[in-house]
């Protein structure tokens, strides 16, 4: 599932594939927002993405990923 986030004072949103559930992800964000803490996903190759959460500015969560269709490179 795609996942985008803006970031306050930053012009580019972060933007990563997530093998998360979409309550998953709204709950580590959540939890960042209202602790103040880090937001910590990791996207569906294994990076970890890292975001303050008092600079969170929004959070979009895309539905969960159907299956693509086409040529793919990994």
């Amino acid at each position: 599932m795609e996942v985008k986030i803006g970031v306050r004072d930053v012009a580019r949103e972060v933007t990563l594939e997530s093998e998360l559930k979409p309550e998953e992800v709204r709950a580590a964000v959540d939890a960042a927002v209202s602790g103040g803490t880090l937001l910590q996903l990791t996207d569906d190759r294994g990076r970890l993405v890292l975001i303050p959460g008092a600079l969170i500015g929004y959070v979009e969560i895309g539905a969960p990923e159907r299956g693509k269709v086409g040529f793919a490179s990994a």
